[in-house]
């Protein structure tokens, strides 16, 4: 596993630098490495490194949402509060209805089936949104409107409400006949839960660093092992209380910077050097769970339904737009922010197959058909947008 590790680090190194070279979005070239050298293609990566691919995917994610977290201010939050609630729903809601009314017509799947697709294609990736508003922030692009919050915000809730809605769909098509609103209750308690228990993690780490006084690189150790076990929390309560660690754990960074500015700001940016080797894995082990020639199947009419999704998701964007101070330049940002898919369609695309969904194999290659497609058109547009639209805040 370890030369495997290496492979993938120097790999993705090179790659990342290739590609800002001709000014792409390095985490392309990262996703282009894991595809190329995962076992659908060259097969270079080790067994050992894919069978934990998963837990150091959730960790370098955790990295990144800590920092986000640690860059979350109450009074831009407050700003932006509604708006995000109304981005965490309004678009999946559009994009959903949209591939389950078309998919059956498109697919030649079942409703039920194309509604189960309709959710699994429905979430955007943090993984792609996160690092690039992130980066806006400490340059303080579009920070003024609290743009970069908004992003980060909405899509972390997005995700949980997407997840929420797939596990209620995915037990109807299999029968299951446990009651659609205890399930629906999930997502206001999968919120509330993960806030609350982050909040009170952020707390007692609070007073723990302010007891012992510990040195930056501690404190930031300390972080982010509290958010793995948050994490582990989450998959050992989920059969009786939903959580999600995710918003724990950005929860925690938001407490931590309201309790203790100048110890978030050097956690911040120990967080900023861990993510350099975070990014990688992330990308790199994401590329490499997809599966080519899966995606072939999907053919034309998988990409004609993910790109049509995309215009109902796109509308549901403005529409959770409406009242809000933005431009239209800065409104079509956060449109193209909303495009990318990764993280939750490799996680979850392939749940429907194992199930014993019939449509299965479809709802699989179209979820990955839709990383293929998005990631990278997500990626290009987030930076070339944000470069050109979004507005450096002066202090």
């Amino acid at each position: 596993m370890s030369v495997s590790l290496a492979l993938a680090i120097l790999l993705g190194l090179l790659a990342d630098y290739l590609f800002k070279k001709m000014k792409l979005p390095g985490l392309l070239g990262m996703l282009l490495v894991g595809v190329l050298c995962g076992p659908y293609v060259f097969n270079i990566l080790q067994p050992a490194l894919l069978k934990v691919s998963a837990d150091l995917r959730m960790v370098a994610l955790i990295v990144i949402l800590l920092r986000a977290g640690l860059e979350l201010r109450r009074d831009t939050l407050n700003r932006v509060g509604k708006t995000a609630l109304l981005l965490a729903f309004v678009p999946a809601v559009f994009e959903g209805c949209a591939i389950a009314v078309l998919g059956p017509k498109l697919l030649n799947i079942t409703y039920m089936e194309a509604a189960i697709l309709g959710a699994i294609l429905s979430a955007v990736s943090p993984a792609v949104v996160v690092p690039f508003m992130i980066n806006f922030i400490d340059r303080k692009k579009g920070t003024g409107k609290g743009i970069p919050t908004l992003m980060l915000a909405g899509s972390s809730v997005d995700d949980v409400f997407v997840i929420v809605i797939f596990s209620i769909l995915l037990g109807m098509g299999l029968g299951n006949e446990s009651s659609i609103f205890m399930q629906l209750f999930e997502i206001p308690e999968s919120i509330l839960f993960g806030i609350g228990v982050g909040a009170v993690g952020g707390y007692i780490l609070f007073h723990v660093f302010e007891r012992y006084d510990l040195r930056a690189t501690k404190m930031t150790i300390v972080i982010i092992a509290v958010s793995i076990l948050l994490n582990w929390l989450e998959e050992r309560l989920k059969a009786r209380v939903a959580m999600s660690a995710l918003l724990g754990v950005m929860t925690i960074g938001f407490v931590l910077l309201e309790r203790s500015e100048i110890r978030a700001h050097k956690m911040s940016a120990k967080l900023s050097k861990v993510w350099i080797f975070a990014e990688i894995l992330l990308f790199v082990l994401v590329g490499s769970q997809v599966n080519i020639e899966v995606a072939w199947q999907a053919g034309m009419a998988g990409a004609a339904l993910i790109f049509i999704a995309l215009i109902a998701r796109s509308i549901g964007t403005f529409v959770a737009l409406l009242g809000t101070d933005l431009n239209l330049r800065e409104r079509l940002f956060c449109v193209i922010a909303y495009i990318p898919k990764a993280t939750v369609q490799a996680a979850i695309g392939a749940v429907p197959l194992e199930a014993g969904i019939a449509g299965g194999e479809i709802i699989l290659a179209v979820a990955v058909l839709s990383i293929i497609l998005t990631a990278p058109l997500g990626a290009i547009g987030i930076m070339i947008a944000g470069e050109r639209w979004l507005e450096v805040e002066h202090s």
